[in-house]
């Protein structure tokens, strides 16, 4: 069966555009359209869509608000078109915030520089939001309790001695920002360990994602820069459209931040800054693989295992898409799988 899509936004070029480019996927039907956000709850509870493309800036009812009431209406799987502008960073935060499960560029340039292949993406995101096997939840959505699977480990929440690691390491790609928040507002001040965030993000959109955490938690939190040395009580988000990487000099460890090279699909990317941590040889790790699509992170947390570390996933039911801790998962690496309300408590450990 298709995925049904509404697609709103107040261009009627732009609706034409997506509602073509959807409609040349076999596995997508675009049923329906609307011109603001106020059209969009009414044809969200006339047409019942699987997923809704949203843009945020729109008259009569602005995207963010109407976010807010589909999720309390009628939750769906809500993809916003974004501007890469800071402005445009901070909508689409409040938009991911209010419910939206993931986001797009608007300008399909900044998607990909081949026309064909920004068409391919969009579709793509389009059937993994919509797919019944996607796993997609919306935030709306009741957390059932995580039946056990003989790929992973039963879920036992028993917060660690943290004493025994020297690096709190966190990747994530989409609903991570929300993730994120969850966690690590959980985390006092005096949190002992330094904290590595990697979640795939734009780059204008990092500085204004790692000013949003700072101000919401008690541990400080900074985009990180080449040179910063690592420090107890603060989080280091990798800066989007770059890599992060760990160096381990006499008396610290520094992060080292650089270009991103052609072929490297993700940017950040987990797997570079894991295999990084593990090419120190001289921390404990504890490693947390938060909801996201596609496998970044796996072979990374495999390099980790490898020197002892030890990998979290996030439980499937609380995933806003259960891919990136599925491959964790199924590859054997998991020591523990915890539902996202409990990873903040947990992490917090005991000294």
């Amino acid at each position: 069966m298709a995925i049904r899509v509404l697609v709103v936004d107040d261009s009627a070029f732009f609706r034409k555009i997506v509602s073509e480019i959807l409609g040349s996927d076999a596995g997508i039907e675009v049923v329906g359209t609307a011109n603001d956000g106020k059209e969009a709850i009414e044809r969200t509870l006339e047409l019942k869509p699987d997923v809704i493309t949203m843009d945020i800036e729109m008259p009569v009812m602005d995207g963010i608000t109407s976010v807010k009431k589909i999720m309390a209406v009628r939750p769906t799987s809500i993809l916003m078109f974004s501007t890469l502008t800071t402005d445009g960073a901070k909508a689409t935060l409040d938009a991911l915030d209010a419910g939206a499960a993931d986001f797009l560029p608007k300008r399909f340039e900044d998607i990909s520089k081949n026309k064909e292949e920004a068409k391919r993406l969009l579709c793509e995101r389009v059937r993994i939001l919509g797919g019944k096997s996607s796993h997609v939840r919306t935030r709306a959505a009741p957390v059932v309790e995580k039946k056990e699977t003989p790929s992973v480990p039963k879920t036992v929440i028993k917060a660690p001695s943290l004493s025994r690691y020297d690096i709190v390491a966190i990747g994530t790609s989409t609903g991570g920002p929300v993730a994120l928040q969850e966690v690590l507002t959980k985390l006092p001040a005096d949190y002992p360990l330094p904290v590595l965030l990697i979640q795939h993000m734009p780059a204008s959109f990092t500085p204004s994602f790692a000013q949003r955490l700072n101000q919401q938690c008690e541990i400080t939190i900074k985009e990180a820069v080449d040179g910063d040395v690592l420090k107890p009580g603060t989080a280091y988000l990798a800066p989007g459209g770059k890599q992060m990487t760990i160096e381990d000099k006499k008396t610290s460890k520094v992060i080292r931040i650089t270009e991103s090279q052609p072929g490297q699909t993700y940017k950040p990317s987990v797997d570079i800054t894991f295999k990084s941590i593990a090419d120190t040889k001289s921390m404990n790790t504890l490693a947390l693989i938060l909801t996201g699509m596609g496998a970044d992170g796996c072979e990374g947390a495999r390099e980790l295992k490898q020197n002892g570390a030890t990998v979290w996933a996030q439980d499937e039911e609380s995933c806003v898409v259960y891919g990136m801790p599925a491959a964790v998962a199924k590859a054997g690496l998991v020591d523990m799988v915890l539902p996202l309300s409990h990873i903040g408590e947990t992490l917090k450990g005991t000294g």
